[in-house]
């Protein structure tokens, strides 16, 4: 199948408002609802929350620090 027909059928996937559609097309491709939260350990997810957390509170370090940081720690 052409390409140009995939991402025509993606277009009209993303576009659609029809749920029935929506869960026709996830049935006949076999895609369940399982959600990879649920195989996380305990540990796992309380890790990602607390990561959310700092987030929101705006506790991060950029990309632009963290490569000077390095740079200036490993002499790069």
């Amino acid at each position: 199948m052409d390409i140009a027909v995939k991402y025509r059928i993606i277009s009209e996937i993303i576009n659609t408002k029809d749920e029935e559609l929506l869960n026709r097309i996830k049935s006949l491709l076999k895609i369940d609802d399982e959600d990879f939260w649920s195989d996380l350990s305990p540990e796992d997810q309380a890790a990602i929350n607390e990561g959310i957390e700092q987030l929101d509170k705006g506790q991060y370090v950029s990309h632009e620090s963290l490569k000077e940081e390095i740079k200036n720690r490993f002499n790069f």
